[in-house]
Formats: C-alpha cells, sequence, structure tokens
C-alpha cells in the first residue's frame, strides 16, 4: 500500500487499481479455490491466478510460452536437477 500512497501523494486522482496475484495454481486443472480467499477479496476484480496473471503481465499465451519454457529447460537440466534434489533426499528436514 506504500506504492499506492506515494502515487497518490504526487497525483490525488491517479487511477490505481491494486491485485493479489498468485503464479502458480496447485489446484490445476481445477481452479484456484483457497479457503482463505473466499471473503477476503473480490476474486473477480482483486485477484489474478496462474493464467490469468501471467498472461495480464506479458500479454496473450504468455502462460502457454512460460509452461513450454519450463517443460524445455526441465527436460535439457533433468539430469542435473535429479541430482540436486537427491542431495536432499536423505537429510533429515526437520533439523536445524
Amino acid at each position: 500500500m506504500e506504492w499506492v500512497a506515494a502515487v497518490l501523494a504526487e497525483n490525488p486522482k491517479a487511477d490505481i487499481h491494486t491485485l493479489i496475484a498468485i503464479p502458480y495454481n496447485p489446484y490445476e486443472p481445477q481452479p484456484y479455490n483457497r479457503w482463505t480467499m473466499r471473503g477476503m477479496l473480490d476474486l473477480d476484480n482483486e485477484l489474478k491466478v496462474a493464467k490469468e496473471f501471467w498472461d495480464f503481465i506479458g500479454g496473450e499465451s504468455a502462460y502457454e510460452t512460460l509452461l513450454g519454457v519450463f517443460e524445455r529447460v526441465g527436460i535439457e537440466l533433468r539430469d542435473e536437477i535429479d541430482a540436486c534434489f537427491e542431495r536432499f533426499r536423505h537429510q533429515d528436514l526437520y533439523r536445524i
């Protein structure tokens, strides 16, 4: 909200719209349905999730392009990614 206040301090008539963005939908292919969001936000106007967010930022089909990039990189670097995760497989995740 600080940046909204800063903009409005310089231009009190500025047309500002804020929203919450969630770049990934863990419920895909189902819609994002986190119970904590219901009743807190105007979901149609204050929340953008996954495709809606990335297409808003990057234009039409930005989400599909981004998914393609992740898929290609994942395929190309599969061995390195697997090796990285293998290092954590036997670690005690609760140890501080």
